[in-house]
């Protein structure tokens, strides 16, 4: 029991009493009196009833003002805690010596990696002899207070030229003035009107989702179709097929598959593949085992494995269209195996196809069981919360036209096959069929209001190569159907939008300007002053599109400083991917599946254990033999490979570039240019130690 202040025994007990915790173990909880009426009726009180008054309130001050300095205390000892925290995370990072150039299952080519990585090397060491020498130059007298260098300055100059080093940074400074900095301020004007671009891109898309939201503009499904699904059996219930594939992802299958058996559709109006592509021999006992479960609770599920494992997804979804039963169905729900839709997903999303014969696709919106989890979380949270509210939206209700996201969406089918069905040629399978049912004439339907759960990646190296292939793929697809855009029988302006905003503007420029304007030419430019930057494009610009970007996620304001350095750092992930598939390297033809936590089934068996069904479950529990050979063929798994933390190379060399840089920007007294590569720079250097994301103690 905390000990009890008895701070002003003396008197009657008036006012509010205000009870304050404290966090100290010696003295928990205190009491401080809140004011009385006569407090506050100076005038008629006596002195002495004042003067009492005026103690006590003395008193409170000084607790308070101690509860104030108790609480920075803590928040000091709480930072002192997390800088122990990060200090022995980078220990061990350095000691276990684990580099991405190590993992066995990174999906980049090799030798596209290594070029990219000693192209980043050469610049580093570059930016680290000329800050030496720039270092040198500047206690020898060399003090330039602005970053522009005019070549009278160099003959006019009252030092001289008095020694051979004089003399050297002498040339040196005509070389930067005659030779680096013209292209440099080229390339850098280039950039910078690429930067315009996609920002006046942005803002536009901005202003079409706030005039959605004014004038509370939504896809809405004719009143028949709604009418028709309250009316019970007769009405407007076509024949759904619902596909779940996946692919050793024993984390997650219990809640997807939970999901779709609770969809509130007539069970003869419905029918459910479960395509399990794993070829891990436990996961697919456990999948059939929950399939045969949900049989025998009377869904019409049925179970699908390939043992030719071709074209990833796509090649998948492919054969699970080839059988006999698929000619039965009308519309065709696309599920990932970390999915879990609400139980009238259907209800919401197939009558928006009624009377509608050119509609071929309606999609719904994503969220997140985990975005809270970590930093990582947060960060992506914000990212797709302005994809979906912002850019699919707008595209539905002014384009009719979007990229499909591979899932929490329904197709109608004759859309699939006039378009040429599924095609293993890329690996983003969804975003091709959406250009081809374009190109066709199809158009899409975007429902913000139907959300469906699922998680995020957790952790770095996940979310890296998710990236890496959501990067690369659009790469890949420009170049196949740039051609068939060309000829298609389609307007002008579909043709403008598709080639330059949808691929060459969103998938090609973006990436390309982020990594070039920010990582290459902001540090060179340091060493080459003569070309600048001018402090908008460095600050002020990019901080407006970041407050435009997160208005989504208005929960995030507090990581807007944090997101706009995050996107700069993901930067060189996305233009090394962009390359890969625009010159369709190795690396752009590999599918990584992205690791799921199964955060969302946890949600899901806490819901189980509350509610119990009678009818309907949300998942089953396997047997004890399977669960047993399952922890034993973890631990195999455990001895083989285990889950760890690793050095990012390129990051942590961008990092330090970006520092070197940030060094010399003082000898040339550039104050935004100082805190943005010196706070870019250590964006790069926590995520090179692969600090953003999940720690694995």
């Amino acid at each position: 029991m905390a000990p009890s202040f008895d701070l002003w025994a003396k008197g009657s007990h008036k006012g509010t009493p205000v009870v304050v915790k404290m966090e100290n173990p010696n003295w928990s909880m205190f009491e401080l009196e809140g004011p009385s009426e006569d407090d506050f009726l100076i005038g008629n009180t006596p002195t002495g009833s004042r003067e009492k008054a005026r103690g006590k309130n003395a008193k409170q001050l000084t607790w308070v003002l101690l509860l104030k300095a108790h609480r920075a205390a803590g928040c000091l000892t709480s930072l002192g805690s997390a800088f122990v925290s990060i200090g022995s995370a980078i220990r061990r990072r350095v000691a276990s010596g684990r580099t991405d150039a190590n993992s066995t299952s990174s999906n980049e080519n090799k030798t596209v990696k290594t070029r990219f990585y000693n192209c980043i090397k050469v610049f580093l060491w570059l930016s680290l002899l000329l800050l030496g020498f720039e270092i040198a130059a500047y206690f020898k007298g060399w003090h330039f207070d602005a970053p522009k260098l005019q070549l009278q300055y160099v003959f006019t100059s009252p030092y001289g030229v008095r020694d051979v080093f004089d003399w050297v940074y002498t040339r040196w400074v005509l070389i930067r003035v005659e030779y680096l900095a013209p292209p440099l301020q080229f390339l850098s004007n280039f950039c910078i009107v690429l930067f315009l671009i996609q920002s006046l891109d942005r803002l536009i898309l901005c202003l079409g989702c706030f005039w959605i939201r004014l004038k509370k503009i939504k896809p809405i499904p004719k009143q028949d179709a709604v009418a028709d699904l309250e009316s019970g059996e007769n009405g407007f219930f076509p024949m759904v097929l619902v596909q779940i594939p996946m692919c050793n992802e024993k984390e997650v299958y219990q809640q997807s598959i939970g999901a779709v058996c609770n969809l509130d559709w007539p069970k003869s109006k419905i029918l459910i593949q479960i395509l399990d592509d794993s070829d891990d021999p436990t996961t697919q006992l456990l999948i059939k085992e929950e399939v045969h479960k949900w049989q025998q609770e009377g869904a019409n599920i049925v179970y699908r494995h390939r043992i030719i494992r071709d074209g990833y997804k796509a090649g998948n979804l492919k054969s699970a269209m080839g059988c006999s039963y698929v000619k039965d169905c009308e519309f065709v729900a696309i599920f990932d195996a970390d999915f879990q839709p609400t139980p009238d997903f259907l209800k919401r999303t197939v009558p928006h196809f009624k009377d509608n014969e050119d509609v071929g696709l309606v999609q719904a919106r994503w969220s997140f069981v985990n975005k809270d989890e970590n930093l990582l979380t947060r960060l992506q949270n914000i990212n797709l919360a302005f994809h979906f509210e912002v850019e699919q939206q707008v595209n539905g209700i002014f384009l009719n036209f979007f990229g499909f996201n591979g899932t929490a969406g329904v197709w109608r089918i004759k859309a699939l096959e006039e378009s040429g069905g599924w095609l293993e040629r890329t690996t983003v399978e969804d975003m091709d069929i959406a250009v081809r049912a374009h190109l066709k004439g199809w158009k899409f339907v975007f429902l913000n209001d139907v959300e469906c759960q699922c998680e995020v990646p957790e952790s770095y190296e996940a979310y890296r190569k998710q990236q890496h292939r959501w990067h690369s793929g659009p790469m890949q697809l420009f170049r196949l159907c740039l051609p068939d855009i060309i000829r298609a029988k389609i307007s002008v302006w579909k043709k403008f939008n598709l080639i330059f905003l949808f691929f060459l503007l969103r998938k090609l420029i973006l990436p390309f300007y982020s990594f070039t304007l920010f990582c290459i030419i902001l540090p060179m430019t340091m060493f080459v002053p003569e070309a600048e930057l001018p402090a908008w494009v460095v600050c002020y610009i990019p901080a407006t599109m970041s407050f435009l970007n997160i208005l989504p996620a208005p929960k995030s304001f507090p990581f807007i400083v944090p997101y706009l350095l995050f996107e700069n750092t993901m930067s060189v992930t996305k233009f090394n991917a962009m390359i890969s598939g625009l010159f369709q390297l190795g690396s752009a033809y590999e599918w990584v599946v992205t690791k799921k936590s199964g955060r969302s089934s946890e949600g899901d068996l806490v819901s189980l254990v509350e509610k119990k069904p009678k009818h309907h479950r949300v998942g089953s529990e396997p047997n004890l033999e399977e669960m047993k050979a399952d922890l034993q063929q973890e631990q195999e798994q455990k001895a083989r490979k285990k889950k760890h933390n690793r050095i990012y190379t390129k990051e942590l060399s961008l990092a330090f570039l970006l520092l070197t840089a940030s060094a010399r920007s003082l000898l040339s007294a550039q104050g935004i240019h100082f805190y943005f590569l010196l706070f870019q720079g250590i964006s790069f250097l926590l995520v090179g130690l692969d600090l953003i994301g999940e720690q694995v103690l």
